[in-house]
């Protein structure tokens, strides 16, 4: 899952930074309003966790902007405990939810899970569920019928992505964008080595969850290796 944390204090975003990459999440940091809209404003962001108040653009006008524009992210606000108001113009502008400084480390963990569970990308465990496997991306884990694989966190937030798209197709660089981000210098050959390592594992499995390649057009996961004849296949890149 990637995050984008728009915060102007500088030890207090790597703080949190460092706690959601201990949590297996990516994040990328922006220390001021206008740079943080341009970054949620490329839509590669599963959640954003916005500061109210923010230099050179206050997170209120940040926010009403991603939603003119329909970016759907959902939006954490952080905010001073006494702001009712605040909260009260963020709620009502389209965040998903606030937190009050100063807060617990694991609130904020679990105000991002239920953000997830909202969208109905979880179950209430954190495990996302596709055909006959299980992944939870807290633990890096694969499981099929007791079986279980540990996965590295590019395989675990690849498969949570294909996941997440519920056998729609995504593209080489639609991948690129998620997990190494719209300024990386990955390349399609990167996509295509996880792709391998998580079909491997996923046969390893004998599961009949399999990704597969749209020529094309990028990659989607299937169960029970469907296939219309028509330029699809579950080998190759």
């Amino acid at each position: 899952m990637r995050i984008l944390l728009v915060e102007d204090e500088k030890y207090m975003a790597e703080a949190i930074a460092q706690v959601l990459r201990k949590n297996n999440y990516t994040v990328d940091l922006a220390h001021d309003g206008e740079y943080g809209l341009d970054c949620a404003l490329t839509d590669i962001y599963d959640i954003i966790i916005l500061d109210i108040m923010l230099p050179k653009l206050d997170g209120l006008s940040v926010l009403a902007e991603l939603r003119r524009e329909k970016i759907a992210a959902p939006v954490l606000l952080l905010t001073a405990r006494g702001e009712v108001e605040d909260r009260v113009r963020g709620l009502d502008g389209g965040a998903d939810d606030y937190l009050p400084k100063p807060f617990k480390t694991e609130e904020l963990l679990a105000r991002l899970r239920a953000l997830m569970r909202r969208r109905g990308e979880f179950v209430p465990e954190g495990t996302l569920v596709f055909g006959d496997i299980e992944l939870n991306p807290s633990t890096l884990t694969l499981r099929r019928e007791g079986r279980e694989f540990q996965m590295t966190l590019k395989e675990s937030q690849l498969l949570e992505l294909l996941i997440s798209r519920k056998g729609a197709v995504i593209s080489k660089n639609a991948i690129i964008e998620k997990l190494w981000g719209f300024d990386s210098e990955a390349e399609d050959n990167h996509v295509e080595v996880y792709i391998s390592f998580l079909r491997k594992k996923l046969s390893s499995l004998e599961s009949a969850v399999v990704i597969q390649t749209v020529r094309g057009l990028g990659y989607a996961l299937r169960s029970d290796a469907w296939s219309n004849g028509s330029g699809v296949s579950d080998r190759g890149f």
